[in-house]
């Protein structure tokens, strides 16, 4: 029986049990996550930029996107979901598209903002929710399951406030979004009026003030499911910074003696991923 990645992808999504989607940023990030015990596998817009030499936010074409995600689905076993920004363009006909493209490319799913980066600024909400309605209709007529995640990110960019965020939540889930998402909320009090807003699942990532929240918590407020974005990457990001700064302003090498065993590493690489044996 052919299998249906799409499915597997949104039985994990249950409120008040969620699971975390792992993002990575190569295939060897996403078979060392898919080893260590993460259901599944995210890309990270930012995180996939960083490993380009380019700024997060609307710097990596559609193209680019798609070959790093093949990359990604390729490597492992576990459902794959794109982390596609604003679906690559402007108009519900390109985001439509881009579902369309994602699914060939092997993707359980994908997540959607409102962000027109090229304006710097929100979709005007009409034009949000066309643009969401347009992708669930390409992923309703895709031949396997398709878990389409709708981002309000205008309260993480300072663009709009929680009431507006509610409201575009709630007019995505009316479009029929599987997922609904609201990008670092001011609180857990904001993260559970989403929640209290639709009941499909929700999403959280944990990072910034929400990065010493429990998974316990996030089950208590609701939460479906728990993204990292592009947390993992800044912190390996880190290492690189504070190691290589002891090395070329201190002439101290000895950071580099706390790494990882090379035999550990590649047990990582080998034992989770495709095509391995």
């Amino acid at each position: 029986m052919t299998r249906d990645i799409g499915a597997e992808f949104r039985a994990l999504h249950r409120p008040g049990m969620p699971f975390v989607l792992a993002n990575a940023w190569d295939a060897g990030s996403a078979r060392m996550l898919a080893a260590l015990g993460a259901p599944a596998i995210g890309t990270s817009s930012a995180a996939h930029a960083f490993t380009l030499g380019r700024r997060d936010g609307g710097t990596v074409t559609r193209d680019e996107a798609l070959v790093h995600a093949e990359a990604l689905v390729a490597a492992v076993n576990v459902p794959v979901s794109g982390d596609f920004e604003n679906g690559f363009g402007d108009d519900p006909e390109t985001v439509a598209e881009t579902v369309r493209l994602s699914a060939e490319a092997g993707l359980a799913g994908i997540s959607i903002e409102d962000t027109d980066f090229a304006a710097g600024a929100p979709y005007a909400r009409d034009l949000a929710v066309e643009r969401i309605r347009a992708a669930v209709a390409a992923a309703r007529a895709l031949s396997g399951d398709f878990v389409l995640v709708a981002r309000a990110d205008g309260v993480m960019t300072g663009a709009y406030g929680m009431e507006e965020a509610i409201a575009r939540i709630e007019a995505f889930d009316a479009a029929g979004a599987d997922c609904l998402y609201v990008p670092m909320p001011p609180g857990m009090a904001s993260l559970k009026k989403v929640v209290a807003a639709t009941a499909k699942p929700v999403n959280a990532l944990a990072a910034g003030r929400f990065a010493s929240t429990s998974r316990d918590a996030f089950a208590a407020a609701g939460i479906a499911r728990i993204s990292l974005g592009s947390a993992l990457a800044r912190l390996t990001h880190r290492v690189i910074a504070e190691t290589a700064g002891d090395i070329f302003n201190h002439g101290d090498f000895g950071a580099l003696g706390a790494g990882m065993p090379g035999a550990d590493v590649d047990a990582l690489l080998t034992g989770a991923g495709k095509d391995t044996a």
